[in-house]
């Protein structure tokens, strides 16, 4: 496959029963067509870990979440993310959004690779696991305009 990048590793994550290792996966030009676990995420968890101030999403991004109070504007409204990006750009973009602008401010939520200044608490593990991505990729492609 042309424009293809493999990306795995083997690190073992401590603390995480249901993912003991970062799974691979493929990237095709802006997007990383195939879910990370093989299967659908469920929507109502992807949005509870949107609206969950420790995944940051709201802290930069806005969005159709009427009860959530002071959202970011750092970031584009999630609005429309469904309409704007498809599955596989939204994938990339929570994986690792820097491989789609270097200077982003977004975190890589599943990569441990290349990263710096990481906390104590993420040292050796992704922020978000395979199933929590899928979630939230589920969730995000429901917010269309």
């Amino acid at each position: 496959m042309a424009g293809a990048w493999l990306a795995a590793t083997a690190l073992a994550l401590p603390g995480a029963a249901d993912e003991p290792a970062l799974r691979g996966y493929v990237v095709d030009g802006d997007a990383i067509a195939a879910s990370l676990t093989g299967m659908q995420g469920d929507a109502a968890r992807g949005r509870a870990l949107v609206l969950d101030r420790a995944n940051t999403c709201i802290l930069c991004h806005s969005g159709p979440f009427p009860e959530a109070k002071f959202q970011g504007d750092l970031a584009p409204s999630l609005n429309g993310a469904g309409s704007r990006w498809s599955e596989g750009q939204l994938r990339l973009r929570l994986v690792d959004a820097s491989r789609l602008n270097p200077a982003t401010i977004m975190p890589s939520y599943y990569r441990l690779e290349g990263l710096v200044n990481v906390g104590k608490a993420f040292r050796g593990k992704p922020i978000l696991s395979a199933p929590q991505i899928e979630d939230m990729v589920a969730y995000l492609v429901t917010l269309r305009e």
